[in-house]
């Protein structure tokens, strides 16, 4: 399969990203077919030499097929050459571990406090159930009647 995916160059902490078609088999940094643009996140976002995209190449590889990774989609998205991808909104992802799992505990408990309500609907449905219940006895009659009179 055919990605459109970063391939990271430059020096220990100074990462410098080539957006590259490759097969998806190949290694991150390894062969790829064609370079079609770059991105450097140390630079602003508001400088323009923090990505360059050949739109042409790109939209003729999105049409052969080739996925973009969620990074490059993203870019991608910024510069209008495709649809912006759903924002991945993790609200938990500040909060400590230790906090998270005792908010989890929580959420689990509080179904259980729920369930009791669940409850208590069924009960509210119940007499609706009653009232079929009510019909059952005349025809449990007519039933007893059947082999009174087979009996005899």
């Amino acid at each position: 399969m055919l990605k459109l995916r970063l391939s990271r160059g430059g020096t220990k902490k100074r990462p410098v990203y080539k957006v590259v078609v490759a097969d998806s088999r190949f290694a991150r940094d390894g062969r790829f077919i064609e370079k079609v643009g770059f991105f450097n996140p140390l630079l602003p976002k508001e400088k323009k030499e923090r990505v360059g995209l050949e739109a042409e190449r790109i939209k003729y590889w999105l049409g052969q097929g080739a996925q973009p990774t969620t990074r490059v989609a993203r870019i991608l998205g910024e510069n209008e050459l495709m649809p912006m991808p759903a924002n991945g909104n993790n609200p938990n992802k500040a909060v400590p571990k230790k906090e998270r799992n005792k908010k989890e505990e929580d959420n689990k408990e509080a179904p259980k406090e729920e369930a009791p309500k669940a409850e208590a609907a069924p009960a509210a449905e119940a007499p609706k159930e009653e009232a079929p219940a009510a019909e059952a006895p005349k025809e449990e009659a007519t039933k007893e009647e059947a082999p009174a009179e087979e009996k005899k």
